[in-house]
């Protein structure tokens, strides 16, 4: 119930008070939809940047807001001029003149005026380069359009404004969206690859889990350490090359990898890194070999586990689309409450030390002030920032939009506790079958989502909850920093550090803490208090066993996510480079191939992500059930262990397992 109340209190005023068109619809730095009817901007349905590349300041992520002038234009250019040709040939050819006047600000015609005042106005574009719009029927993100910038930019001749004709510019058009969707289906096919390397990997693991474990071990180790050797070899290469010795701090960021590949000091770091990691490996493996081989002995009974039930490998598709409907719900809210009220207008400033930035500015005025004219505050503008008011609603907003999150981080939390209680049960009836599989319940998947949904959803509720708060204050710790980071206060900075630290590991105790209680919940169906501490007290009695094992089983899966993730990132690196022959016609002229490159290895990884995690809730599951069942059975005919043959022989038992 009160979750339902949580709900209508930032829905309700959200949709009643907002208006999800004027976040949605181009506004231009007037606050002023462009295209809208009954307006002067009417025929101008197309939103320009004055300069583009601001946009990719690191500021906007604070701000949410673009640090340039943004009008609204009736079409894109489609020409390359600058505005100190503009003013030099105005008097020769008006015509010209005319054509870029549309793309300053409307009273803007003092061409008398300096150049470097104008440019520092922003009253017109320094330049304008050929575009398309981004409401055509192929729409094109904001990062294709950057693209798109320095194509044009880099074709344009800079004297000269020639204009191709309408079938030349629509062939580039047609090879542009066609080497996109090279490029995109390249992408799906590299993704594709990755699961059925994840669905094979998990086949493989039913019924050679140990050689196919120590296969991965003995792989990675083998890598790193052709990954230290490869190191060693560039470090003697770049020893003496002329700038090798540059610190990265210095060449600062670059979108060319190539830069940092010529430096000793990145080469440094990777071999350090592979070093450590391959030391910690081998030391896992000498002195803690004997858990090694119990967290292996797990893994192939999880292995025969999924095995028997192959349906709970998909139930994260269930758990992905009530998350999408989550985030879908937070986003729409979020939208209709920050478009609550009358445009609000804030003075940004490339100098982050301006006394004026951020504070609320008139653009019908500003340029008669004295702001843009002091040492701090020059370049500084009047733009639209947000919708507010001086209402009760409005003073109340910030409080719904963190209501709203708040809701949010609880409907996630929530079905991540769904799903790990529907596995948790799923696994914890194929472990309690005497008889395996003969005694598993029919449709357990399903058996299990009735239970979860039916008689356990307040418990699951309240878990979430508690865990939402920690994450909630973990946010607004967040924001008070980025208030503060302008306060020069060594005391203020030290507890906000403070604070943030103990609210983390208070949200990772929390996080695995829950976690256990979804599977005891799962298990003996009592509520989340009390399988809480039961979990909380069996593992404790167990702590040896845990901490070593459960390390020890992740690291295992995460090797083997690695791997499918590096073995998928180096087919499609040798694909993206033309070094496949079969195939090497395919492959498009690409000047930038690790953008689709890490869009494949970070996508293997995230679908290899998704099906190792029902490996690790199950074998979560059966190493609680395990920890338990040693302490309710003795091994005897009147209360024999459930646990497989294999299990008891590793542990040393010497009672019969039936």
């Amino acid at each position: 119930m009160f979750h339902c109340e949580m709900i209508c209190l930032s829905v309700w005023p959200a949709w009643l008070h907002g208006d999800s068109k004027k976040v949605l619809y181009p506004t231009d730095s007037y606050g002023q939809f462009c295209g809208q009817k009954g307006t002067s901007n009417v025929k101008k349905p197309i939103l320009f940047y004055f300069n583009i590349l601001k946009c990719t300041n690191p500021a906007v992520l604070i701000n949410l807001q673009c640090p340039t002038t943004q009008m609204c234009v009736s079409k894109c250019p489609d020409k390359f001029a600058t505005y100190t040709e503009m003013q030099l040939q105005h008097k020769l050819n008006k015509s010209n003149w005319e054509y870029y006047r549309q793309f300053c600000k409307p009273d803007f015609n003092n061409l008398d005026k300096p150049i470097s005042q104008v440019l520092r106005d922003e009253d017109c574009p320094s330049m304008i380069v050929p575009s398309r719009p981004c409401k055509d029927e192929k729409p094109l993100s904001l990062e294709f359009q950057l693209i798109i910038y320095f194509q044009n930019l880099n074709k344009c001749d800079m004297g000269d404004y020639q204009v191709q004709d309408a079938r030349t510019d629509s062939l580039i058009f047609s090879l542009d969206v066609f080497i996109c969707a090279l490029c995109l289906s390249m992408c799906y096919r590299g993704l594709l690859l990755s699961l059925a390397v994840s669905m094979v990997f998990i086949l493989l693991l039913r019924f050679t889990a140990g050689l196919l474990l120590w296969t991965t071990i003995i792989t990675v180790i083998l890598l790193l350490a052709y990954g230290m050797w490869y190191c060693s070899m560039k470090l003697s290469q770049l020893r003496h090359k002329p700038g090798s010795d540059v610190a990265i701090v210095e060449v600062s960021l670059q979108t060319d990898l190539q830069v940092y590949l010529q430096l000793t000091q990145t080469w440094i770091i990777f071999l350090v890194s592979l070093g450590v990691t391959e030391v910690s490996i081998l030391l896992m493996l000498i002195f803690l070999r004997r858990r090694v081989r119990v967290a292996i002995a797990l893994l192939r009974e999880a292995s025969k586990a999924i095995g028997h039930m192959m349906s709970t490998l998909f139930f994260p598709v269930v758990t992905f689309l009530l998350l999408t409907v989550c985030i879908s719900y937070w986003l729409m809210t979020a939208i209709h409450l920050a478009s609550s009220g009358n445009p609000i207008y804030k003075v940004v400033s490339p100098d982050v030390s301006c006394p004026y930035a951020n504070s609320t500015c008139k653009p019908e005025t500003f340029n008669r002030t004295n702001i843009s004219k002091l040492a701090l505050c020059q370049g500084s503008q009047c733009l639209f920032a947000f919708y507010g008011g001086e209402t009760s609603y409005h003073r109340y907003l910030f409080l719904l939009q963190l209501s709203n999150l708040l809701v949010f981080l609880w409907l996630v939390n929530f079905s991540l506790a769904l799903e790990q209680c529907t596995l948790a049960g799923t696994f914890a009836s194929y472990y309690w079958a005497k008889r395996k599989p003969q005694d598993i319940p029919p449709c357990p998947l399903f058996s299990s989502f009735s239970r979860a949904i039916r008689y356990h959803t307040g418990s699951l509720a309240f878990g979430a909850l508690i865990l939402s708060v920690v994450q909630l204050v973990r946010i607004i710790l967040e924001y008070l920093e980025q208030k503060l980071k302008g306060v020069d206060n060594s005391l203020s900075r030290f507890i906000m550090h403070c604070l943030k630290c103990c609210f983390w590991c208070l949200e990772k105790l929390l996080r695995y803490m829950s976690h256990n209680a979804y599977i005891m919940v799962a298990i003996y169906g009592k509520n989340f208090c009390t399988s809480a501490r039961e979990a909380f007290f069996l593992i404790m009695r167990n702590v040896v066993r845990v901490a070593v094992l459960d390390r020890v089983t992740d690291f295992l899966l995460f090797l083997g996510k690695v791997l499918i993730a590096g073995g998928v990132g180096v087919v499609a690196f040798f694909f993206f480079t033309s070094k496949i022959p079969v195939i090497q016609e395919e492959v498009p002229n690409l000047n930038y191939y690790w953008v689709p490159l890490l869009t494949v290895v970070i996508g293997a990884y995230l679908i290899a992500h998704g099906f190792f995690n029902v490996y690790a809730i199950c074998v979560d599951t059966l190493f609680l059930c395990f920890c338990d069942d040693l302490e309710r059975n003795d091994g005897s005919s009147e209360k024999p262990f459930l646990m497989s043959p294999e299990l008891h022989r590793i542990l040393g038992k010497s009672s019969q397992v039936h």
